[in-house]
């Protein structure tokens, strides 16, 4: 019996999943958390999270038009980044905030380095940061919930572990407490995390060693109780499981993602604890996606069907 056989070069890897169908699961993951900082936070939140996804959308497209490239918002990789901008802005934000950071994200993070799989940065990561350098006042003025019984302080769990203060663990878990939009509510962001990497969307490595050596470090130096509350507060657990892990800013092999999960991990404890910024969490990050390179140059497996030139 004759059959026809196809030889092609590697990889041989064939998956179902489109660029698509992933950033559509992300997006899924994410409801959690922003049906959590809505409740919370009221009905702002939902302005901040539609203007900044229209804004990266938008800012997409007309790059994409304008340059004559092929337009791909509807791989949704857009509207991800626009929802991970938003939750990173204090949900009492004036709404042109979401939408100068979706032109930065978008144009000159993603777009201006080649588009998605170009950037060498996390484009929300990176448009928070240069908000919140712009606008500090803006983008450190957090609000209280709704069910906060001292409506007058938005002070968040980190400032006030800072100031010597226990903040209640069940209000960490529920989101009761300051912060910005989307990362208050741990319950929230860890069902969305838990549901990427059951689905396979993310690797597991980075976000248990980016918590697991954050807790560590915290352990040693300031006990169990204080490591548990600096562990729910903050964007520690978002950052973690949603940004840390982005596909395109993250190592390749197994080995290099635990180096990165620690590297967030360990930075954010040296900035948390000895600088003068409470959080550090974007900045741990953005610190080891310009590192990437370097450890996938040392940690990346061998490659497999290369042909080697002549001479």
């Amino acid at each position: 019996m004759q059959k026809n056989l196809i030889v092609t070069s590697s990889p041989h890897l064939r998956s179902s999943r489109t660029t698509r169908s992933i950033m559509m699961e992300v997006c899924l993951a994410l409801a959690p958390a922003g049906i959590a900082g809505i409740v919370l936070f009221g009905w702002n939140a939902l302005a901040i999270m539609i203007t900044s996804v229209l804004s990266c959308v938008v800012s997409e497209y007309a790059f994409q038009r304008i340059n004559h490239r092929k337009i791909l918002i509807g791989d949704w990789s857009a509207v991800v980044t626009g929802l991970l901008l938003a939750y990173n802005i204090p949900a009492n934000a004036p709404l042109w905030i979401p939408l100068v950071g979706g032109i930065i994200a978008i144009v000159l993070v993603k777009q201006c380095f080649g588009g998605l799989g170009g950037n060498f940065m996390n484009p929300a990561l990176t448009a928070r940061a240069i908000l919140f350098v712009s606008w500090a006042g803006i983008m450190s003025n957090y609000p209280a919930t709704r069910y906060m019984t001292d409506a007058a302080s938005g002070a968040t769990p980190l400032v006030q572990i800072a100031g010597g203060q226990s903040p209640n663990l069940m209000d960490l878990l529920l989101g009761n407490c300051g912060g910005v939009l989307g990362e208050t509510c741990k319950i929230a962001i860890l069902l969305g995390g838990i549901y990427l990497i059951v689905r396979g969307i993310v690797d597991w490595r980075i976000p248990v060693f980016f918590i697991g050596s954050a807790f560590l470090c915290y352990l040693i130096q300031d006990g169990f109780s204080v490591a548990m509350m600096e562990i729910l507060s903050g964007g520690l657990l978002l950052g973690a499981f949603f940004m840390a892990t982005d596909y395109v800013t993250c190592p390749m092999s197994g080995l290099g993602r635990i180096i990165m999960g620690i590297g967030c991990g360990v930075l954010l404890f040296v900035i948390r604890s000895y600088a003068s910024y409470v959080e550090g969490c974007s900045f741990a990050i953005l610190f080891m996606n310009v590192m990437t390179p370097l450890i996938d140059r040392f940690t990346a497996g061998r490659l497999f069907g290369e042909v080697k030139k002549n001479g």
